[in-house]
């Protein structure tokens, strides 16, 4: 265990170079939906899947995901925008119409802002995401994979997290999120609609928001102190993390779009696998950027869980998950990423 250490980051990394999941073949005339396509997760799948060569259609409302985020792609002939919302059942029939695959990461995030706004997040993370369910089943999709949490662990003790050991729940977000995968699993009982369920443990990359007051703690640490602002860790800082860097969620959501339909109507942990105690994030992003700016200690916040880390055993059997990017790895690309785009 650690809580000061001292490793150093070097930075200068290609996030992407060495990507396993450039090697993924789909048919050629395949297309994909995402949902939440202007947000952190979802504008990287559109950027991934365009690179690789497929037709993207990107449905988001923009609420939380940002134009910014696609700019660079609204001229590429294989991109189409929906400006809807996941809400409004007629458009989601429409952005499914011919889809082949669809990666859906529209969700209202954060567990504070879900005990503020319980109403909110059934109606879009609930609502929304059986609206999505229904477009696809009745639009013939193939594979539907959805975004999940590591939430649903609620207060279970044990680690590392696995798949059906589940404790109470402690937020509304976390409830949201486990009533997904309850019509996960009946809609590939009743209705034969393969869907996949992924439980992202702290994802952290490029495009992540370091801004409000809802902003996750690795981008937010590095704004601040590229500020010189002095961060606030909600409790000790003693609190561990399985931090997930985009690429590997990249990995896992197009491995499940090819996963055998015996794997359909399941969710599964998608993290590197490590654990990471907050306070040592802290002070190597401190080193890795020539700070030395002591934080300020929070009180904890309602919801959260003091430890998380994922058994990524059923991932890897089921849906050939393979995850290149450890969490050194990661923080480098990260670090220099908000460096030259904050």
């Amino acid at each position: 265990m650690s809580y000061k250490h001292n490793v150093g980051y070097k930075l200068n990394v290609d996030y992407k170079q060495n990507v396993g999941y450039k090697d993924l073949e789909f048919d050629r005339d395949s297309i994909f939906l995402v949902t939440g396509g202007a947000g952190f997760i979802g504008s990287n799948l559109c950027e991934a899947l365009l690179d690789m060569g497929y037709q993207v259609r990107c449905m988001d409302n923009l609420s939380t995901g940002k134009r910014e985020n696609i700019e660079g792609f609204l001229h590429n002939k294989n991109f189409t925008l929906i400006e809807d919302d996941i809400r409004n059942l007629e458009a989601c029939l429409v952005a499914c119409e011919g889809v082949d695959y669809v990666l859906h990461q529209a969700a209202w995030g954060s567990v504070p802002r879900s005990i503020e706004m319980p109403l909110l997040y059934e109606e879009i993370n609930i609502r929304g995401t059986l609206n999505m369910m229904e477009a696809a089943r009745q639009q013939g999709v193939k594979k539907f994979v959805y975004a999940s949490s590591s939430s649903v662990y609620g207060d279970h003790p044990v680690l590392p997290k696995k798949e059906g050991q589940e404790g109470k729940l402690l937020s509304p977000y976390a409830l949201t999120k486990c009533v997904d995968e309850e019509y996960g699993r009946l809609y590939k009982e009743l209705y034969g609609l393969d869907t996949y369920g992924l439980r992202y443990f702290n994802v952290f990359g490029r495009r992540q928001d370091p801004y409000g007051a809802y902003a996750a703690v690795i981008p937010k640490f590095i704004k601040q102190l590229l500020n010189d602002e002095q961060p606030t860790i909600n409790g000790d800082g003693k609190q561990s993390r399985d931090f997930t860097y985009i690429e590997n969620v990249i990995e896992a959501n197009l491995k499940a779009c090819l996963a055998p339909s015996e794997a359909a109507g399941q969710s599964f942990n998608i993290a590197y696998g490590g654990r990471e105690y907050l306070i040592d994030i802290y002070y190597e992003l401190c080193k890795a950027l020539g700070k030395e700016i002591e934080p300020i200690f929070g009180p904890d916040r309602p919801g959260d869980i003091k430890h998380s880390n994922a058994d990524i055993s059923k991932a890897r059997e089921m849906l050939g998950y393979a995850p290149e990017w450890s969490f050194e790895r990661g923080i480098q690309a990260a670090i220099e990423w908000y460096r030259e785009n904050l």
